[in-house]
This record gives structure tokens, sequence and C-alpha cells, in this order.
């Protein structure tokens, strides 16, 4: 049996910093509110937070029953924080609460399902895969992991989303995340969750 005091403590995200700086820059109407179809609702705009309430353990607990696996820990602590969230960007317009997340396959059996499974793919090698940041090729993915991936964004319309690998692990737990679209062609993929929502509010930042 393992000591309890010799494992390693969870790590800590620093979400709610990272999505109020996000909301705000969001709700300025001279920075980013015009580029949106509609605007924010005015609860939006006097919470000055595009999020929600941090879900309960028991909906993680009914979540992670449902799915049959483990969250990662940065995207429960990011649940935790706000139970799904609006735009992250122009191209991604919600993250999916905890009722409505489930794997690819069966959430857009069209896009991830049997004929994804069945379709030939291209190999990549560990090499060329396990190679984040800049320098990695968007093309060089694993379409083989589509049907495995948690689906936990929508946007109406669009091919583009975030995805959660099981697949891909990380030694802290961590599940490989992608954001996929057919236009890139292929995923930019990241360590985690939390990198990827760091790199999409560069993105975001930069646009201003």
């Amino acid at each position: 049996m393992s000591n309890p005091e010799s494992q390693t403590p969870e790590r800590a995200y620093p979400w709610r910093e990272l999505l109020q700086r996000w909301s705000d820059e969001w709700l300025d109407p001279i920075l980013h509110e015009q580029e949106r179809s509609e605007p924010f609702s005015s609860a939006v705009r006097a919470a000055r937070w595009l999020g929600g309430e941090g879900a309960r353990a028991e909906e993680i607990a009914q979540l992670e029953k449902r799915l049959g696996v483990a969250l990662p820990s940065s995207y429960r602590q990011f649940l935790q924080t706000s139970n799904g969230w609006l735009d992250t960007t122009s191209w991604i317009e919600r993250l999916l609460p905890t009722r409505e997340v489930g794997w690819a396959r069966d959430l857009d059996p069209e896009s991830f399902g049997p004929r994804v499974e069945a379709a030939e793919t291209f190999e990549v090698s560990d090499e060329l895969y396990y190679v984040y940041g800049e320098e990695q090729d968007s093309f060089l993915m694993r379409d083989e992991y589509l049907p495995h991936m948690l689906k936990i964004s929508h946007t109406p319309g669009a091919t583009d989303v975030y995805l959660l690998n099981p697949l891909v692990v990380t030694p802290d737990g961590e599940w490989e995340a992608w954001y996929h679209a057919h236009w890139l062609p292929g995923a930019r993929r990241y360590r985690s969750f939390w990198d990827l929502m760091n790199d999409e509010y560069e993105i975001f930042h930069d646009d201003d």
C-alpha cells in the first residue's frame, strides 16, 4: 500500500484568474464584444463572467461514472470553477457543461463515429507525433484516436472543436488536448487542457 504522505499533491490550476481576465477582455466593447454576432446578455455583462457556477462534486462524479473514467485534473478543476463557458475565441462558441460532455463518437457520429474508425489512417511515428508547441505539424495527428476523444465544446455550423484524448496521458495524469478543425488541416495538440486554454487565450488576446 502506498504511503499517502509520499504522494505528489495535485497541482492547483489558477482557472479563476485566467477566466476572469478572459471575461473582462471579451466584455470590453472596444476590444472584442463587437466581434460576436449577438451581444452578450445583460446578466453576463453585469456579472463580468462568461461562465456559470462551478460544477458540484456530485455533478462531476456523475459525469465520470457515465464516461467510465476519471477526468484529468486540469479539466476537472476547470469544471469546478465554471460548469461550461461561452466563447473562448470567435471560432469556439461554447464549452459544454457536465450534462452535455460526452464521447465524440456518440455526440457527433458523422464526424467521429464508425466511418472514421474504419478509415485508413496515415501512420505517424512517436518521434513526429510527440512534438508540441510551434514546432509541431498539425497535419501529423493520429486519426485513429478521434472516436475515443472526449468532446467538450460545440460551435453550431462549424468543425472547430476542443477534444481531450484519454489515449495519451502525461506522467501527472493529464490527457492530451486537441483543437481540431478541418481548415487547419488536422489538429493543434497540447499536453493538457490547461495548455490548450492558455494558448487559446494568447491567440484571443493577440487579436486585440
